[in-house]
């Protein structure tokens, strides 16, 4: 299946019961597939006038109860973010799905990386965060849109499925009957109808300060519980003693370990971190790896973000080297293998 495809499925598979959307390349596909799949579940598909409609309509299905998501990206994304934020200040579990293409502004369509600081931050305002991951094949972007599901359900928060061109585009075998969605859980909380109970109030909006500084402080613990609990990580190729450790996450690391086992039929000794979840981000086992290496590079698909956050992760070992490209320019597994001896053999040197 194409990428793009397999999140669809997925999601159906994950339950699923509405999907929201405006088409943007490269992702349309996604809706393309739905458009004919939900209706023969049941479900519902409706093509909004915006994706500023879009992220308003997940808003108020979410608040039923019901497993709803949308797909877009880049600047698509961007237009949610207001909307993110009232979902998160009203707790609401929601599964956005963005397929990065090259920026800034309109830029062009092809694979990137550079929404890593939009999704790991917040995209909209105020104190809220999201759970991130990041695939890095068509079989793990149906595997992660499940979870995606599962942990917006179980921190009643939205997750964002953070893949990118490559990724929604290319196709590769997928084995649907591996996926095993969580029980969706009881959500007592919901707009369901008040009949013979009290009703539920959804809100976001807090004129009290205090009130607001407690719902603050409460949804600053559930971020803190996401970190101790949620952070997922690849680890390729580990070993005692390393010329080179690289960290990189979705179509880089994949590149990436090609590169690596280039040069390790040179006799150079590099190893791979794969963050699959970028918030909360695996600072533990890039620090931990980074003390058995001379040197790290952090390697992305943007003018570096993610190096940033790999650079507090190393804390007194010392900042990161950088390799990227951007503007929708993806790298031969040559030319980071090139990259890399570069910077292995001046470490060994």
């Amino acid at each position: 299946m194409k990428g793009a495809e397999a999140i669809g499925e997925a999601a159906i598979r994950a339950g699923a019961s509405a999907y929201f959307c405006y088409p943007i390349t490269p992702q349309t596909e996604v809706a393309e597939y739905l458009a004919k799949r939900m209706p023969q579940v049941g479900g519902v598909f409706l093509q909004g006038e915006s994706e500023v409609a879009v992220a308003n309509m997940l808003f108020g299905a979410a608040a039923t109860g019901k497993r709803v998501f949308t797909s877009t990206s880049s600047p698509g994304f961007s237009l949610m973010a207001e909307a993110m934020s009232y979902i998160a200040g009203a707790e609401l579990p929601v599964v956005f799905i963005n397929v990065m293409r090259c920026g800034p502004g309109l830029g062009g369509v092809l694979a990137a990386q550079g929404d890593y600081w939009q999704a790991t931050r917040n995209s909209g305002h105020g104190d809220y965060r999201c759970p991130v991951l990041a695939p890095c094949s068509v079989q793990e972007a149906a595997e992660l849109t499940v979870q995606a599901f599962d942990l917006a359900e179980k921190y009643r928060n939205p997750v964002i499925l953070l893949a990118d061109g490559m990724i929604g585009q290319m196709m590769e075998p997928v084995s649907l009957d591996s996926l095993t969605p969580g029980v969706p859980s009881e959500k007592p909380w919901a707009t369901t109808g008040c009949r013979g109970r009290d009703p539920n109030i959804i809100k976001s909006l807090y004129l009290d300060p205090h009130v607001l500084e407690k719902m603050n402080l409460r949804l600053s613990a559930k971020y803190r519980r996401m970190v101790d609990e949620e952070v997922q990580v690849e680890l390729y190729n580990q070993r005692d003693r390393l010329d080179l450790l690289v960290v990189a996450y979705g179509t880089m690391a994949r590149i990436c370990k090609t590169a690596i086992d280039i040069l390790g039929e040179e006799g150079l000794h590099l190893a791979l971190v794969r963050p699959i979840s970028l918030f909360p981000f695996p600072a533990a086992a890039v620090h931990a790896a980074a003390r058995h290496a001379t040197r790290v590079v952090t390697v992305e698909l943007s003018q570096g973000q993610m190096v940033e956050d790999v650079d507090l992760a190393l804390r007194e070992l010392g900042p990161s080297e950088f390799f990227g490209r951007s503007g929708g320019v993806v790298p031969t597994p040559d030319e980071v293998a090139g990259a890399f001896r570069r910077l292995a053999k001046g470490a060994c040197q």
